[in-house]
């Protein structure tokens, strides 16, 4: 909105030129994000704790869990109001991409939502059935993948682009609807798992989507994606200013969930934040990397996997308990230790991911 506002002002006012620039909107957007996280954060939490709107912590978790029962939850709802705020008053909305991410938050916001108030209803402390809920996060998924197989402007938008050689890359053709769904579903359920622990999550996310937008950036410039042999994808580049907006309402909303937390993200959060963070990738064409820097949240979802599987299949327990960050805290690690660890393991790997661009 303020940014048309701007191109308007821009054709009587030089000055007003200079909001043309995708940094300077990216920075801006960051620090209203950030703004807004921050100030509206004790409103929220009041007003949570006032509705009896609290976590219902799990029998099944860690003993140390006990004492975080009653902490208000569905506090992704004031990090997505953050961000979708800053991003419609400093994103162009006429850039389908960013239509699209738009699109993907309200779906999987919806879904997490829906999953929370369900929980909170019935005693049992239970949401959506898995099945129920995987079914929905599928026809969303396809439909962010669709949507984004038909707005391909160019040949490269569709392929699959692996990292360390310059001249491999993977037509998919409508295979892309495919691979989109499965990467969307999996970073979505991944950020999910993941955030058990005070700010185990977000701060990946915004690590993450940090280095998505300096990806995005670089593939949506003619001339950084030639020099670097990355797809050119016009368009991309306004990615940057839904990249920055999402760290500075990460790190508001971190203001409050760092140990002791005061809020949980919920599903209200994890799910779309994941599944905007697949976009993110599937959009620069840089999935795999992706992968690379999300190593902690891969390593979440496969040890719950693996921890399933072994169980059903031999009644064995690879770990002590699942998710993975469980298996350290029974282990005997502190709560702050495994997180802040978690964090710098995302560092480096975020940290590879990037050096990728130039190892080709």
């Amino acid at each position: 909105m303020l940014f048309e506002l701007m191109k308007f002002l821009a054709h009587y006012y030089d000055f007003f030129q200079v909001f043309n620039y995708i940094t300077l909107r990216g920075i801006l957007s960051a620090l209203t994000a950030l703004a807004i996280a921050w100030i509206g954060g004790p409103i929220v939490i009041r007003l949570l704790a006032r509705r009896n709107i609290n976590e219902k912590i799990s029998t099944d978790g860690p003993e140390t869990h006990g004492t975080k029962s009653g902490t208000p939850t569905m506090g992704g709802s004031f990090l997505l109001g953050a961000l979708l705020i800053s991003m419609f008053l400093w994103a162009d909305l006429m850039n389908t991409y960013i239509m699209v991410l738009f699109a993907t938050i309200i779906l999987f916001g919806a879904l997490g939502f829906v999953d929370d108030c369900l929980k909170l209803l019935r005693q049992s402390g239970k949401g959506l059935r898995a099945k129920t809920k995987f079914i929905y996060q599928i026809i969303f998924a396809t439909a962010v993948a669709w949507a984004l197989y038909s707005i391909a402007a160019v040949p490269e938008a569709t392929t699959l682009i692996v990292p360390f050689f310059k001249n491999v890359a993977i037509p998919l053709g409508i295979g892309f609807v495919f691979w989109t769904m499965v990467v969307i579903i999996g970073s979505s359920n991944a950020v999910n798992l993941t955030d058990g622990l005070d700010g185990l999550a977000i701060v990946p996310v915004a690590m993450i989507g940090s280095a998505l937008g300096v990806i995005a950036y670089l593939t949506g410039h003619a001339v950084f994606a030639n020099y670097l042999y990355i797809p050119y994808i016009p368009g991309s580049g306004e990615l940057v200013v839904f990249c920055a907006s999402l760290a500075g309402a990460s790190l508001g909303f971190l203001w409050y969930n760092t140990h002791p937390a005061e809020i949980f993200m919920g599903d209200t959060g994890s799910l779309p934040l994941g599944a905007a963070l697949a976009v993110l990738a599937v959009i620069s064409r840089h999935e795999i990397v992706f992968f690379l820097m999300s190593g902690i949240l891969v390593a979440e979802a496969i040890s719950v996997m693996a921890q399933v599987f072994f169980y059903r299949w031999k009644r064995f327990r690879v770990f002590k308990m699942a998710p993975l960050h469980h298996h350290y805290e029974i282990l005997g690690l502190k709560e702050p230790k495994i997180v802040v660890r978690f964090w710098i393991i995302t560092m480096v790997l975020v940290l590879a991911g990037l050096a990728t661009l130039k190892l080709r």
